[in-house]
């Protein structure tokens, strides 16, 4: 089905609902962005699923038949990342920084971000705080940039950066750029302070694996550093803030968890399927003429699988709209297949803890404003709060 604008206002504004009527009307809708560049848009769950794992939809954008401006031009110093590349360059960049998420490591967090949450709590005073700026975004910031070894004082501007980059408006190329910009010259000047001093940190090991054993070329190391931290960050915010959102919807489901009679990984779970912090997930270029769901994809053209309505889609899952941890799961909000999210373990760890530390510590926690009247970012490309006001 081709229509002339997807990413339209009143989508952005109820995602959910606009989606459910282009599922119903089709599996794979044609479309074009803001700035004009035709793309095609996946809706349903079992073509999501299968398109997640084409080896025929390649993530590097060398495939692309087009050259638009928007979200589609990162500076080369930024570009090398796991998320522009096939294999076999992503086997060889996955294979060196999985090692820093394996279960056993990321478990081994543990404590770390346990006394994370519990600052962030303790500091939050009053009978009325922000979630976001009080929990969500500070935890996440804290966990990545401890894990690669930025020093605290270097963290100011980058969530200003990562919301022109994740939030952008229609024409508003130049200030995605101007932010990919200052990410380069921020991350180069850590690198080489780190190249200069070497700390236990995993910057310092890529470091390393560049300059000792020849695995990293220059772009590269500072493509993946980015990545990290970047991917790191901004997804975990609104897992977490997404989480409390729906226990604080559904009061009966927060003084289960808060009891220990809901296990915290069925929310976690939930919350991916129920609000998706990546909305899009990561655009696919077609290597050659591909079929998905009746229509016809051309070589080189653009793919964006919409996980957000994938994970809705009730031939899949029955009242999708509620927020319901007993269900059986199932979502793609990490992927599926070779791309699956290299963090997805420590981000489940985080929203585990902080939600988990937050309805135990505040069992009477309840929503400040009407559900109407909370801000989304607007984005095409996540699904997450600008605030979420909160009462205890």
């Amino acid at each position: 089905m081709k229509l002339s604008n997807l990413f339209s206002e009143a989508l952005m504004a109820d995602p959910h609902g606009g989606f459910r009527h282009l599922r119903a009307a089709g599996a794979v809708h044609e479309s074009v962005t803001p700035d004009g560049e035709a793309v095609w848009v996946v809706t349903r769950y079992v073509e999501a699923r299968d398109a997640l794992a084409d080896s025929r939809l390649s993530l590097n954008k060398s495939n692309a038949r087009t050259r638009g401006e928007y979200q589609s031009s990162m500076p080369p110093e930024l570009d090398a990342h796991l998320l522009n590349m096939d294999a076999p360059d992503h086997t060889r960049l996955r294979r060196l920084v999985s090692r820093a998420f394996t279960p056993r490591r990321v478990e081994a967090l543990r404590p770390h971000i346990q006394r994370h949450v519990d600052g962030l709590l303790d500091a939050a005073q009053g009978s009325e705080v922000d979630l976001i700026a009080a929990l969500a975004e500070p935890l996440p910031m804290g966990v990545i940039c401890d894990l690669l070894g930025i020093p605290a004082g270097d963290r100011s501007d980058f969530r200003a950066w990562t919301s022109s980059l994740m939030s952008p408006r229609p024409g508003a190329a130049s200030e995605s750029r101007a932010a990919m910009k200052n990410m380069y010259q921020f991350l180069a000047s850590i690198l080489e302070d780190k190249r200069r001093h070497p700390t236990d940190d995993l910057l310092s090991d890529l470091l390393e694996s560049h300059e000792e054993h020849d695995r990293l070329t220059a772009a590269e190391l500072v493509s993946l550093s980015f990545l990290l931290l970047f991917a790191g960050y901004d997804n975990a915010v609104h897992l977490i803030g997404n989480g409390i959102l729906g226990l604080l919807l559904n009061p009966g489901h927060l003084k289960s968890l808060g009891d220990g009679h809901l296990p915290s990984r069925l929310v976690i779970e939930e919350t991916l399927r129920w609000n998706p912090p990546s909305a899009l997930g990561v655009r696919r270029f077609a290597l050659q003429d591909v079929t998905i769901g009746g229509t016809e994809i051309p070589t080189g053209g653009r793919v964006w699988i919409a996980l957000i309505s994938a994970n809705r889609d009730e031939a899949q899952f029955e009242a999708p709209d509620d927020f319901n941890p007993h269900r059986n799961l199932g979502h793609l909000s990490f992927g599926h297949g070779a791309h699956y999210c290299l963090g997805a373990s420590l981000a489940r760890l985080e929203a585990e803890i902080a939600l988990t530390t937050l309805v135990r510590s505040r069992p009477d926690l309840t929503l400040a404003v009407e559900p109407d009247e909370l801000r989304w970012w607007p984005s095409f490309h996540k699904r997450g709060l600008q605030e979420l006001p909160a009462r205890w």
